[in-house]
């Protein structure tokens, strides 16, 4: 079956939904910019692959001169547009850079969040549509279009928000409105103060239990501030049958009349809609996504085809694979370990997509792969990238679990994504063991421990404990000794009995004295090399196959 795709949106259209309130046209033609072919963060230092007719967020552009430059580069690369962060002077420089790339020069307003105005560059220029029967529905991004569509119908600014107040979309006419309303809109999340207000009112509880929109007086002004009054709300709760999806909020001088009170009580109906067939378009795209990449991965017949549903390329690649751990004493219940590790999943695939355009992750099973393409072709430049973009994203997550990432081996094409998953998998597993302390790992760095760990599997059960280690273990079980442990720390410590000892929390002529007693005890002369690495070899493997993550 062919993917039905929606149209993207044009550079006019982000101007129409964000247009005042975030953005400003600084020099150019949006409305003959055309289409975005996607979202791009520019790094003067390590510059990203391009998307065609890209739309390129210039975090760090002060300068005219370097604006300028920029936007020339650009135009050779066939982007859309260049944002900026505001002030910026439409000089004759920058005028001339314009009119020669054909790039339009935005100005991002100053305050708002560069992460936030990404989120829903993205959300407004997503161009994939469903398959099957959501094809044909409305885009994630048209949420804006209705939350217009009640401004004019009651005349009023309206916002669109979360369960847990986070902003979904947003009318226009924002910009008079009062300062909460302006936090939330640069901030995508409503102020935490006045969220805290609401709940300790009841506001919130008296949303929820109604099926009418309910006004909310204005609140006092906030102590020790400038800051003017709130205006005055009315609000309602968007509904599924019994599960609240969010609210809608309109900024209202008096409570609303009977005409436009059931003009947003079915307005909640529309909405309510809306967000359903979102969160089904996206939990359709995901597994969409995760049984193309699970293909992708198999390096089989359907790879090149599931390689180009992908927007990926046969090109050089490393596999990482991202799984989480409980590290709480009490184990979480499996719904909110499934939950977080969607979440982290979801988060792991926006960080890979903003290093690099045509990079993808998807959840299979309890496991997230990425599939990172490199431009580097010197293997251990990219498998080391790789790792290094694996611990930046792990610094920047939060999670009360323990994410860990495996990096696997360098890929030269797509025939070798399969090895590469694979060694992505062996790194993940010894980190799962226990065995090293770090959350990343690539293959090549610990690539003994993860011989070890299939050594382990193929030792039956019952042949371990065996000889010398077998007879200490008895006697220990037998005696109530621990003289097991003695051998143990012992061997860790390369036979420095000092070391060892500290370890144990003994004196040094009490640990020899247990040491001789486990050496007679076990029949091992522990003058013997062999002897020593049999001794710890078991030791080793019974700790592996112990390991809670096996």
């Amino acid at each position: 079956m062919p993917v039905t795709r929606l149209p993207r949106a044009g550079l006019g259209r982000v101007l129409e939904e964000l247009g005042s309130t975030l953005l400003d046209v600084v020099c150019g033609d949006a409305e003959r910019a055309g289409d975005i072919g996607g979202v791009v963060i520019h790094d003067p230092l390590d510059e990203p692959e391009l998307p065609d007719r890209a739309l390129v967020l210039g975090v760090a552009l002060r300068e005219p001169d370097d604006i300028a430059r920029v936007l020339t580069r650009l135009g050779e690369r066939g982007a859309v547009a260049l944002v900026v962060r505001a002030p910026v002077v439409a000089d004759d420089v920058l005028a001339k850079a314009v009119a020669s790339s054909g790039v339009v020069l935005l100005a991002f307003t100053r305050g708002a969040s560069w992460t936030h105005l990404a989120g829903m560059l993205r959300t407004l220029t997503s161009s994939d549509g469903p398959e099957g029967p959501a094809a044909g529905r409305i885009e994630s991004g048209d949420l804006f279009a209705v939350a217009n569509a009640i401004a004019a119908l009651l005349d009023a600014p309206v916002t669109i928000e979360d369960r847990n107040s986070r902003l979904l979309a947003f009318s226009s006419r924002q910009e008079d409105v009062d300062h909460s309303r302006v936090q939330t809109i640069l901030g995508r999340q409503v102020p935490e103060h006045y969220t805290r207000i609401l709940k300790e009112r009841g506001v919130f509880q008296t949303i929820y239990r109604s099926d009418r929109p309910v006004h909310v007086a204005e609140l006092p002004e906030p102590e020790g501030t400038d800051q003017p009054r709130e205006l005055p709300r009315a609000a309602i709760a968007v509904r599924a049958g019994d599960e609240i999806l969010g609210t809608i909020w309109v900024v209202v001088s008096e409570p609303l009349s009977e005409d436009r009170s059931e003009a947003l009580y079915e307005a909640s109906k529309l909405v309510a809609m809306h967000m359903v067939w979102q969160r089904a378009d996206a939990d359709m795209e995901r597994r969409k996504r995760a049984e193309l990449l699970a293909t992708a991965l198999e390096s089989g017949p359907g790879t090149p085809e599931a390689i180009h549903r992908l927007g990926l390329k046969d090109e050089p690649s490393v596999v990482l694979a991202l799984t989480v751990v409980d590290s709480a004493s009490e184990h979480r219940l499996p719904a909110r370990t499934a939950t977080e590790r969607k979440r982290l999943a979801d988060a792991f695939d926006m960080h890979l997509a903003a290093v690099h355009p045509r990079a993808t992750a998807a959840l299979i099973g309890d496991i997230a792969y990425g599939v990172l393409p490199q431009l580097s072709q010197d293997r251990h430049e990219a498998e080391e990238r790789a790792a290094r973009i694996a611990t930046e994203f792990l610094a920047r997550v939060g999670s009360q679990l323990r994410p860990l990432i495996g990096v696997g081996p360098y890929a030269d094409d797509a025939s070798a994504l399969a090895r590469s998953r694979t060694g992505a998998e062996r790194a993940l597993r010894v980190l799962r063991s226990g065995g090293p302390a770090r959350q990343v790992a690539r293959l090549d760095d610990i690539h003994v421990e993860a011989l070890l760990c299939e050594l382990a599997d193929l030792v039956p059960r019952g042949d371990l404990p065996s000889g010398a280690v077998a007879r200490v273990i008895a006697y220990d079980a037998t005696h109530e000794t621990n003289l097991l442990e003695t051998l143990r720390q012992w061997l860790d410590a390369f036979g420095d009995v000092a070391t060892a000892a500290a370890a144990m929390f003994v004196h040094p002529n009490t640990f020899r004295y247990r040491l001789r007693r486990a050496a007679e005890v076990g029949r091992i002369d522990l003058d013997d090399r062999s002897a020593r690495l049999s001794a710890m070899l078991q030791l080793h493997l019974m700790a592996l196959r112990d390991a809670p993550g096996r």
